[in-house]
């Protein structure tokens, strides 16, 4: 007997073999079982996610020996025809080689004839999209008022190609792409089913190449094991399809998100050098983003897609940048890759983009100066987006998550281990001389007392009657500057985790006196912003 493909041999024979198309087969059995039937139908999706297995389950469904029913046996000879593809009662089309109106005209002509053995003649027209004006005119009146023992199932990845009459006449179900996790869990059931072992971390890396699609991860898996034999792991599938591992991908995005240029132009030549595709590296880097930016706004829509290793890699990244700059990280890599696609050197072009990319994560907006100015001139009274951001500001620079308890807030500040070799003190009075005597960052750092310093993180703690201010003042900008500073005294990379101390020492901007015009001239985050606009203070 000849080999059956896993596509072929594991495709979906019932409703309930579908796989993350609940929405669909749902309704499809009650429509089934109430004996509410459509006379035509439409699925529409991208490829390989079972719009044509969908389409001979119904079928079957309608002509099984035992039917209509939810549950056709799959054994009785009008079953195993269709699902061989051979029944003399539901004729499958290509749309895109029989879309001319002769072709239309002889199935209209042909609509009238019975059924040979079933209940009904179906006929199922593949990429429907693909038929001329002419054909889809000719089919026109016939779809509407067909005969009772005819039923219409168009399938097609393009529906805005379907004309608009088309539509009105069919009932359409939208099949969606299949979510990773879901394309794992039936790999590693056909592994058991062809008995041989595949790793989980394969199973995912397959399901994401994949892309949503079943049939592309079933010849995936098939070509593994045709390569690797038993078992399969990891390592296997990124050397065959030249995949980067989702580990190497978030390791990546981090060094982005730390501004760490050096180690992201080096991992960059070492994915080049292990023969990574460049374009697909950009693809994997762009898709992380968007996991990213949807993690941060909404971080339970991500379950079904990503493991919870990943999950929690999002959540620690997601305190590192704001949802406005993430935007703008998305859309410079994207138009990196749109360049990439026509660039002979596409190394060149992604290192480009890559240096670009972290260097605009250091500069200041123009919407953080008018925030900052706006919260230090009302005192009090802070601006919505300020007040937004303000929290979102607290929890990074506590390093707390939004769904965690704030316990460096509540730790005292003798509880704070130093590091013997490093004196927190004297770093933060080289630093503070350092910070000019005007500006945002100088009134930050007036309010705030070192606490000290444990592994990488350099504790400072403020007053609670500070916390408004230091929440304004307290900028991704403004942190990334201390610790820039901290390294450039001690040598060491730190992180800067603020928190609010009972007992400590305060300079509250709101006991300053008003700020006189000539005074903002020196603030560089002023000057930048009349050097952009051409503009000047006037009193």
């Amino acid at each position: 007997m000849s080999y059956e493909v896993f596509a072929r041999k594991y495709r979906p024979q019932t409703f309930d073999d579908l796989v993350g198309q609940s929405h669909v087969s749902q309704t499809l059995k009650n429509a089934v079982a109430q004996n509410r039937l459509a006379h035509a139908y439409l699925f529409v999706g991208p490829r390989g996610i079972g719009k044509t297995s969908t389409a001979r389950i119904l079928a079957k469904a309608l002509n099984c020996v035992n039917g209509p029913t939810v549950t056709p046996c799959g054994v009785c000879d009008n079953c195993r025809e269709i699902a061989a593809g051979n029944s003399l009662d539901v004729i499958e089309i290509d749309g895109a080689s029989n879309n001319s109106v002769e072709d239309v005209r002889e199935l209209r002509d042909n609509v009238r004839y019975a059924p040979a053995n079933g209940r009904y003649k179906i006929y199922l027209i593949d990429e429907v999209h693909m038929l001329s004006s002419a054909a889809f005119n000719a089919l026109l009146k016939t779809l509407e008022e067909p005969p009772p023992h005819v039923k219409f199932i168009f399938a097609t990845t393009e529906p805005q190609k379907v004309l608009p009459t088309i539509l009105s006449r069919c009932q359409r179900f939208d099949l969606h792409r299949i979510p990773a996790n879901l394309i794992a869990q039936h790999l590693q059931f056909i592994a058991g089913k062809e008995k041989f072992s595949l790793e989980p971390a394969a199973a995912h890396a397959i399901a994401r190449g994949a892309e949503g699609g079943m049939r592309d991860a079933e010849s995936m898996l098939d070509q593994l094991v045709a390569f690797c034999g038993d078992p399969i792991s990891e390592a296997d599938v990124l050397k065959v399809f030249g995949f980067t591992s989702q580990q190497t991908v978030a390791n990546f995005t981090d060094k982005i998100l730390r501004s760490a240029t050096a180690d992201a132009v080096q991992l960059l030549h070492e994915q080049c050098e292990a023969g990574k595709d460049m374009m697909r590296l950009m693809a994997d880097l762009i898709s992380y983003l968007r996991d990213l930016l949807v993690f941060k706004v909404k971080p339970d829509a991500l379950s079904e897609d990503v493991d919870l290793e990943l999950q929690k890699s999002l959540a620690a990244q997601a305190e590192l940048i704001e949802t406005d700059r993430l935007l703008e990280l998305i859309d410079q890599f994207a138009d990196a890759e749109s360049r990439m696609k026509w660039a002979p050197n596409k190394k060149l072009h992604f290192e480009v983009a890559l240096i670009k990319a972290i260097q605009s994560l250091s500069q200041v907006t123009l919407n953080e100066v008018i925030e900052n100015l706006n919260a230090l001139r009302d005192g009090k009274t802070e601006t919505p987006r300020v007040a937004e951001d303000s929290a979102r500001v607290s929890r990074a620079a506590s390093g707390v998550s939004p769904d965690m308890p704030n316990k460096s807030a509540s730790r005292d500040a003798s509880a704070v281990q130093t590091d013997a070799t490093v004196e927190p003190t004297k770093i933060w009075e080289q630093v503070c001389a350092k910070i000019p005597a005007k500006g945002f960052l100088r009134t930050l750092v007036d309010s705030l007392t070192v606490l000290g310093a444990e592994g990488r993180n350099f504790f400072l703690g403020y007053p609670p009657d500070e916390k408004s201010t230091i929440e304004t003042l307290a900028t991704t900008t403004n942190r990334r500057q201390l610790e820039t500073l901290l390294k450039e005294i001690s040598g060491r990379d730190w992180t800067a985790k603020l928190s609010a101390k009972e007992g400590l020492p305060g300079k509250s901007s709101r006991e300053q006196p008003s700020r006189k015009a000539e005074e903002f001239k020196d603030d560089p985050l002023i000057q930048e912003a009349l050097d952009i606009f051409k503009g000047e203070i006037k009193s």
